[in-house]
């Protein structure tokens, strides 16, 4: 047999491993429903993970490498998560749903969550970002400078609401 045939079996046979995603060096606080979510992350990256691996030589091994990756960064957030309920209105905490105002009037709602929960679109905004930090220990009534790339801007803390 041509070592052309057999390189070229070696080369199908190769997976490429997926870039492994980075973990934060943050503290991993979470919210409540932050940690149930991972929960839920990392079962259902196990469920997938079983599925294919039972497909045995029929199994995509570029999908069980992606899965494995996945559920080594999942399983290492989960394990590092810290709980935190947000206890007060007083001041702006992870969990808070805060309202505030920015210079032309217009109020905008957003609630400080964990890396992993973040989803702007749905006003789910980490507690690290710029918004967060800038948020974070405020009270109603303070202005506080949320420094953005597109120009700090000076908002005003309207209401913080237990979420």
């Amino acid at each position: 047999m041509s070592r052309a045939f057999v390189n070229e079996d070696l080369a199908a046979a190769q997976v490429e491993q997926p870039v492994e995603r980075q973990i934060s060096t943050l503290p991993n606080y979470v919210t409540p429903l932050g940690f149930a979510e991972l929960q839920a992350k990392v079962a259902e990256l196990h469920s997938q993970h079983s599925a294919q691996t039972d497909l045995g030589d029929a199994a995509d091994q570029q999908q069980v490498a992606e899965l494995e990756r996945d559920l080594r960064y999942f399983s290492s957030r989960l394990h590092s998560a810290q709980v935190v309920n947000a206890s007060t209105c007083d001041k702006v905490q992870i969990g808070s749903r805060v309202t505030f105002a920015d210079e032309q009037d217009q109020q905008q709602s957003v609630q400080l969550v964990g890396e992993d929960q973040a989803d702007a679109a749905r006003g789910l905004i980490n507690w690290a970002s710029p918004l967060g930090r800038a948020l974070m220990g405020a009270q109603p009534g303070d202005e506080v400078l949320w420094q953005r790339p597109a120009g700090d801007q000076l908002i005003e803390i309207i209401r913080i609401e237990l979420a």
